[in-house]
């Protein structure tokens, strides 16, 4: 299937702005299941520098200056994609949650990848209240990945969607405690839970397809995946209670928010400013 992506942030300053320096995070990245059949990137008005770079994870980086007058900023980023739908793992067959930890230490390239999502992050913190909520999916002797995916369906199940709840800066204890936010709180939260049992978990930005029965399909989206021992990283939406098979777009990946964040940078002047940001992801018909 072939999934047409539109990304438009749009910048609107009360005064003028001489320069700015921005990056962004916008264009899909390969993946054994999705490959990018086009990308491209238009900035109104035109940057006078543009370079692009991966990241330490892997995700490619634009980050481009504009050093002329001006009032509005639009970025906009177009994708295609092709995505091959695979069914999901049987669970079951997943060892014991308490194996996972003790396999990340390992001296492999894969469990040190994986041994890096394991610790708390600029945005996420790890604790005992964390670890607690957890449990219920953890009893002893669970598989891994069945307790990820009741994690999963405890957050949608017990926490309500809500854009006016949260701001990107939110910190993941008032997530807990209001039981309310967007993708980017519960992803930051279960990613809170998983951590605080020392389980390996990474965040990932991207989108989903716009359809009525997806939550997070008008801008971007951002979901989770934990790693698990010959399974290897494996995908968990709680927003929309899935594990992604085909309606998911992957932009990038990192340890939360602040590692993939789709737009961001620095503007000289510009006074007040009113930012919007639309998303849109639709299935390409065949020719």
């Amino acid at each position: 299937m072939k999934l047409a992506v539109t990304h438009t942030t749009r910048y609107l300053y009360s005064e003028t702005v001489s320069t700015c320096h921005n990056e962004v995070h916008l264009a899909p990245r390969p993946r054994p299941n999705q490959t990018i059949a086009h990308h491209e990137l238009h900035v109104s008005p035109a940057p006078d520098f543009s370079v692009t770079r991966n990241d330490y994870f892997g995700n490619e980086v634009t980050s481009f200056g504009i050093n002329q007058v001006h009032q509005e900023l639009v970025i906009t980023a177009r994708s295609e994609v092709d995505v091959r739908p695979a069914p999901p793992p049987n669970l079951e067959l997943s060892p014991a949650w308490e194996e996972v930890p003790e396999e990340a230490r390992r001296r492999t390239p894969e469990a040190f990848e994986a041994g890096q999502f394991v610790f708390e992050s600029p945005l996420i913190q790890t604790g005992k209240d964390f670890a607690a909520w957890a449990a219920d999916s953890f009893v002893p002797g669970r598989r891994f990945l069945d307790g990820v995916n009741d994690l999963s369906q405890r957050i949608h199940a017990g926490f309500r969607y809500d854009r006016r709840a949260t701001t990107v800066t939110t910190p993941v204890k008032d997530v807990l405690e209001a039981r309310s936010g967007v993708c980017q709180d519960f992803a930051h939260f279960m990613i809170a839970c998983l951590r605080s049992l020392h389980l390996p978990a990474r965040y990932v930005s991207g989108y989903v397809r716009t359809v009525h029965e997806f939550v997070g399909g008008e801008a971007s989206h951002a979901w989770v995946s934990v790693w698990c021992p010959v399974f290897g990283w494996q995908d968990f939406d709680p927003t929309n209670n899935v594990m992604p098979q085909g309606d998911h777009v992957t932009v990038a990946w990192g340890r939360d928010y602040s590692d993939v964040t789709p737009v961001k940078g620095v503007a000289l002047g510009g006074g007040e400013q009113i930012v919007s940001v639309s998303a849109h992801v639709a299935t390409v018909a065949a020719a």
